[in-house]
């Protein structure tokens, strides 16, 4: 057993006083945690704060953040392979403990997932979709799997399920960083996205759809995909739809930021930063929107997208209280949100049974949200790894 003796937790139920024992993986006690055996060994966080380590419900792990996404098409399986390892590192060096990847090449992601659990790469704990559902030569149709119509949609997720998908992603409508594409506009129609729905029910794997335009967004949440990522043109009705619902949106705030930040200067695609300028003033008002209709909102970043870096994921949180929420509430949607949406039931709390997924911070985050950037430690399932 391993004790964080004389801090303070602070997670969605609060701020209070306790001691943290972990043990298999395990929090085993938060409270008064008594002086164990010879074997027991003990951290001092006094003064300090010990926070569920962060959830991010959306990341690519086969791009790291340069500014042409496109410059990877060529890159052969090993060099894929090392670079989703370099960010996966650098997720939980930022005290990142789990993350979901909603598209990679193949089945990187996925084999991503195995080579953590398995103990043959350090990282986070990866949910994965496998490749993303797309209408033939739609968004990141380089990367995806093309499909036209709902029996090859069903095929096409029916195909990821077989390879252990935790999560069936999909492409609703155009995006930002793919050539030609119009972000706003449907790809996939109300029955393709009932058909992936459906397949994925079979499995009792929740959905994913990428949608920017408020029809994307309202043929999506209609078809009942689990979260909409992006959701960067809705409305108070589309908002007041997926509340109702019970929708998840995954903002992703940063990807949209390091392009806008870094411009066409830096090496970013001139047709990306023109889409991002004109969405970034509907994407500002979408919070708004959320907000106000009670939105479920868990925290994703679009990690490895232009300047969006995996080592900057806790960034995420100071942008989501930049846009209305509360420290309490980004907290809240990086941790027991976020990991409700990837239907982990013992994730995102400091609290006996959880699995010991763990960051000691310097100051109280819900006084100051930079402090998520700081982790002075990161247990990663019972593993002190930094």
């Amino acid at each position: 057993m391993h004790v964080f003796r004389g801090g303070r937790v602070v997670d969605v139920d609060g701020v209070r006083e306790a001691d943290v024992a972990i043990e298999d993986g395990r929090i085993v006690a938060v409270g008064d945690v008594e002086a164990g055996g010879e074997s027991d060994t003990e951290t001092d966080v006094s003064g300090q704060f010990v926070a569920p380590g962060l959830v991010d419900a959306h990341v690519h792990l086969m791009m790291d953040g340069r500014p042409d996404i496109a410059t990877i098409r060529g890159d052969s399986e090993s060099t894929a392979a090392y670079r989703a390892a370099a960010n996966l590192q650098a997720a939980l060096d930022a005290g990142v403990t789990t993350v979901r990847d909603l598209g990679a090449r193949d089945t990187l992601a996925l084999d991503a997932a195995r080579a953590v659990e398995s103990g043959v790469l350090e990282g986070p704990r990866v949910l994965a979709s496998g490749q993303n559902v797309v209408m033939t030569g739609g968004h990141g149709h380089w990367f995806g799997r093309e499909a036209d119509g709902p029996t090859e949609v069903r095929k096409a997720a029916r195909e990821q399920l077989k390879r252990g998908a935790d999560v069936v992603k999909c492409m609703a409508t155009g995006g930002v960083l793919t050539e030609g594409a119009k972000t706003g506009l449907p790809e996939l129609s109300l029955d393709e996205l009932e058909a992936l729905v459906d397949a994925a029910a079979s499995k009792d794997v929740p959905t994913a759809a990428h949608a920017h335009g408020k029809e994307g967004i309202e043929n999506a949440t209609r078809a009942g995909i689990t979260s909409v990522e992006h959701g960067t043109f809705m409305d108070r009705e589309t908002a007041e739809l997926m509340a109702e619902k019970g929708t998840y949106w995954v903002p992703t705030t940063a990807a949209i930021v390091g392009i806008l930040e870094n411009g066409v200067e830096a090496g970013i695609p001139e047709e990306a930063v023109t889409k991002s300028e004109e969405a970034a003033e509907a994407h500002e008002q979408a919070f708004e929107y959320a907000l106000d209709a009670g939105v479920s909102i868990a925290m994703g970043t679009d990690a490895g997208t232009p300047f969006n870096f995996f080592a900057d994921i806790p960034q995420e949180l100071e942008l989501l209280v930049d846009r209305g929420l509360t420290p309490e509430h980004a907290l809240e949607a990086a941790t027991v949100n976020a990991a409700d949406l990837l239907g982990l039931d013992d994730v995102g709390k400091v609290e006996e049974g959880y699995r010991a997924d763990l960051v000691v911070l310097a100051e109280n985050p819900t006084a100051n949200v930079n402090a998520w950037r700081h982790p002075t430690t990161v247990v990663a399932d019972g593993d002190v790894v930094r």
